[in-house]
């Protein structure tokens, strides 16, 4: 991990001047509330990602104080959670977001929903009414938390670091996050007592379910039995640290192999691994899969784009469920195994010990259906044209070019819309933890140039590749400035068609009025030059020089490439999304 501890000199003025000045009051004396909490998040974290308010004054100038995490500000409130999600999703660990309270906490609420939905355990420390009652504007803001699927925390005088605790607790073993709320009018009290009190405070769920013997010996009868077994694995998979145990598992099993595209790069490519499952499959991958038998699914939530709305699997396939949910996450489950990815998978490595010929006779039944020897299978992708018809790039072989351009020790952050699907199919990772798309589980776009911040901090070492369309870039623009300021070295993707693609292709088509869906064309170029990058448009592939050159010269900083790509190429994925909404509109 690099330094984390900040410095006077590289605060922003608003946090610096209160370092600076030792005569200033201060909330970081050992007694106070803000600093039992900063004091407390230390432990648990190392990274700040913040905007000053009146609400989290007292709170960041504990953390600046205190020097153990490091405070990185942003332009927007809901760019302090996005970055703290993608921080998280980055490197296993727990971050801290913080805004002022009313507007500043609405501000962040999308951002606050994503991680929800998506199960981020992150801490958003956030000001909070007084102890005495609402102000005429204050709201009830954890029943707001409440209502997108985030839990709160209020702190008291004599709970302050039991709160942040439990706050850390709760997110990391429940996989959420949590707000922890800072009553304004004691923000910078003294604590009454030893701030300790716990029994108060909500309760943390157990970590994991007991396994079920009877079941999983049921289950492993059945993947032995399977003629053509395929295991899934998602995000859940790698953050249970499944990895070895499902690779063992297939080797076993004879199985083929899939992932969902949070889960690109749990199985190693190969001559059984087919790739990402669903709409971002390559043609002959997504027919493989429809072949398999028994679907084994591990720690994926199996959502719509996953199961090509329902035609992923064969009807007769057999699907089975590893997850810590209470509940099946989709009609299309056969059967949940309630339990933690790695301790399941290890349970049925050891059931299925000895079965030797297993992995030949189903390598055979896949060999006989066509899909023996499948290594890079999942490669199989058009690849496009110099230039689209209408003189703009292709996608594609926009995509096919940066895959040989971008650095290999990269960490690829994706915002929303339509070009979402070019990235995860055109260019490698080596991990999931590699490859962020943050906003996909709210299905939101704008959190793209955030994400990028909390990545960047996440792994400096790596070159940050974020790839962004126009509307979501003119959405978060705000916070292009908080990658310029904060990332080593990342190269900014613009996929700019001068549109909201996928309303375009989704609705355009279908007679819906196209011009609120136009956007004018916007020189990103000239935007990232203005606030300190490198920049270049890209008409042509053959523009991708002068980004090439820069990546070859070691530079450090920010590159913004706005490629100019064609409306006319439309991604596979939404042409099933198309037909999916078309065929329901017949039906009703």
């Amino acid at each position: 991990m690099p330094d984390t501890t900040p410095s006077a000199a590289t605060l922003p003025d608003s946090v610096g001047s209160l370092a600076a000045d030792p005569s200033a009051p201060s909330a970081a004396a050992a007694t106070s509330v803000s600093a039992a909490i900063a004091a407390e998040l230390e432990q648990h974290a190392t990274h700040v990602f913040a905007l000053m308010g009146n609400g989290n004054a007292w709170f960041l100038d504990a953390v600046v104080r205190r020097g153990a995490m490091r405070l990185i500000t942003v332009r927007h409130e809901t760019a302090t959670v996005a970055a703290a999600d993608a921080f998280a999703r980055a490197s296993g660990e727990l971050a801290v977001a913080s805004t002022t309270y009313g507007p500043g906490y609405t501000n962040a609420i999308t951002s606050l929903a994503e991680a929800a939905q998506a199960r981020i355990p992150l801490v958003l420390v956030v000001g909070d009414q007084p102890t005495g009652g609402p102000r005429p504007w204050d709201i009830d803001q954890a029943a707001v938390a409440t209502a997108v699927g985030a839990a709160t925390i209020v702190v008291g005088r004599d709970d302050a670091r039991a709160a942040a605790r439990r706050a850390a607790e709760m997110a990391l073993v429940e996989r959420r996050p949590v707000v922890l709320a800072i009553p304004y009018d004691i923000g910078h009290a003294p604590l009454d007592g030893d701030g300790a009190r716990i029994d108060a405070l909500p309760a943390v769920q157990e970590a994991f379910a007991p396994l079920d013997g009877e079941q999983l010996a049921q289950v492993a009868a059945l993947l032995r039995s399977a003629r053509r077994p395929l295991l899934l694995a998602g995000r859940g998979a790698h953050l249970a640290g499944a990895a070895d145990a499902l690779r063992a598992l297939a080797a076993r099993l004879g199985a083929r192999t899939a992932s969902s595209a949070l889960g690109s790069g749990i199985f190693e490519s190969g001559s059984r691994h087919l790739g990402i499952c669903g709409g971002f499959a390559s043609e002959r991958a997504a027919a493989a899969i429809e072949q398999a038998d028994v679907v084994l699914v591990v720690g994926a939530g199996l959502n719509q784009f996953q199961l090509r709305f329902g035609d992923a699997f064969a009807p007769e396939a057999r699907v089975l469920q590893v997850d810590v949910v209470d509940a099946a996450t989709s009609p299309r489950v056969d059967e949940l195994v309630r339990g933690d990815a790695r301790r399941v998978t290890e349970a049925l490595l050891a059931l299925l010990e000895g079965d030797a010929d297993a992995a030949a006779a189903a390598d055979a039944r896949w060999e006989a259906a066509g899909f023996g020897d499948v290594a890079g299978i999942h490669l199989e992708r058009e690849p496009g044209d110099v230039a689209a018809p209408d003189g703009r790039l292709d996608p594609r072989s926009l995509f096919h070019a940066l895959e040989r351009i971008l650095p290999a020790d990269r960490v690829i952050v994706q915002d929303g819309g339509h070009f979402i699907g070019w990235a995860p199919t055109h260019l490698s990772v080596a991990d999931p933890s590699r490859l962020l798309m943050v906003g996909t589980a709210f299905q939101t776009i704008g959190l793209g140039f955030p994400s990028a911040v909390g990545a960047a901090a996440a792994r400096p070492d790596s070159t940050l590749v974020l790839v962004t369309g126009d509307g979501g870039a003119l959405m978060g623009l705000a916070d292009l400035d908080s990658v310029v300021r904060t990332a080593r070295r990342a190269v900014v993707i613009v996929v700019n068609d001068a549109a909201y693609g996928a309303e375009v292709h989704q609705y355009a088509v279908r007679g819906v009025a196209e011009a609120p869906m136009l956007i004018d064309q916007v020189d990103f170029a000239a935007l990232g030059r203005g606030l300190g990058a490198e920049a270049a448009v890209v008409d042509a592939l053959d523009d991708l020089w002068e980004l090439e050159a820069w990546l070859g010269s070691g530079a450090e900083g920010v590159f913004v490439a706005d490629c100019r790509v064609s409306q006319q190429v439309v991604a596979p994925y939404i042409v099933e999304i198309r037909e999916a909404a078309m065929r329901a509109s017949r039906a009703a």
